[in-house]
């Protein structure tokens, strides 16, 4: 069996399932600084479309009951980069101000050793979330020993 002939792959832009898009919108806004590119506002069928510089990143459905399972098969975490750990503090100072849920009491490395790092956080709906940056988090001890810091949280 071959595998398909792909050149060129990246991640287009992701999905997630919100209970009220009147409170996600506003903090995935304000957090992350996207612009709504598009919005649905039909009774029952209400969507947004967020997106920076007129690419679209994220994609927010209001079609979930309940928050987010971490305990069942899908999504474990989005994560996104910055270019450096001063944009994760002051990511993390806005989120602070969200009442957000932290993993972690602020930047930590992604291992114990690893120069990379950030944040690890919730939104509204418990749906795990990280901002990271590739070089600057190496002055904390990583919280999860050998364990990749965003893999159990």
């Amino acid at each position: 069996m071959g595998t398909v002939a792909v050149k060129a792959l990246r991640t287009g832009h992701v999905g997630l399932n919100v209970t009220d898009l009147d409170r996600s919108l506003p903090f995935y806004l304000r957090v992350f600084g996207f612009e709504v590119q598009a919005e649905g506002q039909e009774e029952g069928r209400r969507w947004a479309f967020l997106g920076r510089d007129g690419r679209l990143v994220l994609t927010l459905w209001q079609q979930s009951d309940t928050p987010f399972p971490t305990r069942s098969a899908g999504l474990h975490h989005l994560s996104f980069q910055v270019e450096s750990v001063d944009e994760v503090r002051a990511a993390e100072a806005v989120l602070r101000e969200l009442d957000a849920g932290f993993a972690y009491d602020g930047v930590v490395p992604h291992g114990e050793g690893a120069a990379s790092g950030g944040i690890f956080f919730t939104d509204p709906d418990g749906i795990r979330l990280e901002i990271y940056a590739p070089t600057g988090a190496d002055t904390a001890p990583a919280p999860g020993g050998t364990a990749p810091t965003c893999g159990f949280f």
